[in-house]
């Protein structure tokens, strides 16, 4: 699943005008949820609301994924099994444990599917629990197998789990769990999403904790309400020198008198192979047209007099 993933938003799937405003919002992902922002009388009326919204179309945001409810829920087995070859780009499992949590997930979609030809969805795993943050070198690892390609971070759930506060101090108390969630989700190759910020009206706070995320080193932010979007795709998403100095480091080494070079001078500055593979990243997870730069146009020709 390539391209940027700097904001997910959850969208409950349950209220009508929140599902209507979805596919023409900016975020890189939309989330439609069938869990926690669904009461369990209005599970089965929010399953078929999803199921229709991602019948329409076209959508802004590049990936739309849906969050089911737990397989062990009374509704768990009936969204993936509905879901599954309705054209979601991904699943998002709550409260993921074990790799057999992830495992048992594709063994549905892959009774769904029958033997159609395509895999089926992709799926995000919520590491939101004492018991996943435990197990999170168990779960990545059963990426390739399982179709996994994301690690998301649940704070709420996992701090009440902890009896902690998960605003206090910079979210101090939640740290060593967000650097570890990073460090295990770039061992397996797996993208990785901090945890929502409640305060949607609080642009401040939400900045702060967002830039707190792009440092450790997340790919984006999940998202609970529309205003956050803006924000996200600004913090997390490359700057323009980033983006001009990647383009200068892929042509450099493009050069012929650098073919072979494992590094070369640039301005002054040693530039390896691992700088040229992550500039390329970087152009590829790009919108089209952003990663080529802007052609000038000619100026026009002035007019001689005869």
């Amino acid at each position: 699943m390539a391209g940027l993933l700097r904001s997910a938003l959850f969208v409950p799937a349950d209220k009508p005008r929140a599902l209507a405003k979805a596919a023409g919002l900016e975020a890189d992902a939309v989330i439609l949820d069938l869990e926690d922002a669904v009461a369990p009388p209005h599970k089965d009326a929010a399953r078929a609301a999803a199921l229709k919204a991602l019948r329409q179309g076209p959508w802004t945001a590049p990936v739309r994924a849906v969050r089911i409810n737990a397989l062990s829920s009374a509704w768990g087995e009936a969204d993936v099994l509905a879901l599954a070859a309705s054209g979601p780009d991904a699943l998002v499992i709550p409260k993921v444990e074990s790799a057999a949590d992830v495992h048992n997930v594709r063994a549905q979609i892959r009774r769904a599917m029958g033997h159609a030809a395509l895999p089926g969805p992709h799926l995000w795993a919520m590491v939101e629990t004492p018991q996943g943050i435990l197990k999170l070198e168990e779960i990545a690892a059963s990426a390739a197998a399982a179709g996994l390609t994301t690690l998301v971070f649940g704070a709420n759930d996992l701090a009440t789990a902890l009896h902690c506060d998960p605003l206090a101090a910079h979210r101090q108390a939640l740290l060593a769990h967000l650097s570890r969630l990073v460090l295990v989700a770039r061992s397996f190759g797996l993208r990785v999403l901090d945890g929502v910020y409640n305060a949607f009206e609080d642009a401040e706070g939400f900045a702060a904790e967002a830039r707190q995320g792009k440092t450790l080193g997340f790919d984006g932010k999940t998202l609970i309400h529309p205003a956050q979007i803006a924000a996200a795709n600004a913090i997390f998403g490359p700057t323009d020198e980033q983006i001009k100095q990647a383009r200068v480091i892929v042509r450099a080494f493009a050069l012929k008198k650098n073919a072979g070079k494992g590094a070369i001078n640039l301005n002054g500055q040693m530039v390896e192979r691992l700088h040229l593979e992550n500039a390329k990243a970087l152009l590829d997870s790009l919108p089209a047209g952003l990663a080529q730069p802007r052609q000038r146009k000619a100026a026009p020709k002035r007019k001689t007099s005869s």
